[in-house]
């Protein structure tokens, strides 16, 4: 998306804000994001946040995808962080609570 829409080089701010006007959920490697106080999730979709170690395999990342993906044909995600880790999501809901 962030290459589709030309906004490859905008700040994290501005991505957010397109995803939550386009009510999209945003997936990203990105731990900015996981700032609530920064990237307020409850005026979201919801933001996925797959947890990458250093030097992560495509495999992995895939893994770690449709964990997600699996995941959201059970729950929502919207108002809501997800940190998706080998073998774990956390959920932090808006406001850290």
């Amino acid at each position: 998306m962030v290459l589709d829409q030309g906004l490859s080089g905008e700040a994290d701010e501005c991505i957010f804000d397109v995803c939550r006007d386009e009510n999209r959920v945003l997936v990203t490697l990105d731990h900015d994001f996981g700032n609530l106080l920064r990237f307020p999730v409850e005026e979201s979709a919801g933001v996925v946040l797959l947890e990458n170690p250093l030097q992560a395999s495509l495999e992995l990342l895939t893994q770690l995808a449709r964990v997600a993906c699996k995941k959201l044909k059970e729950r929502p995600v919207r108002g809501k962080l997800w940190i998706v880790e080998a073998g774990r999501i956390r959920e932090r809901p808006a406001g850290g609570d």
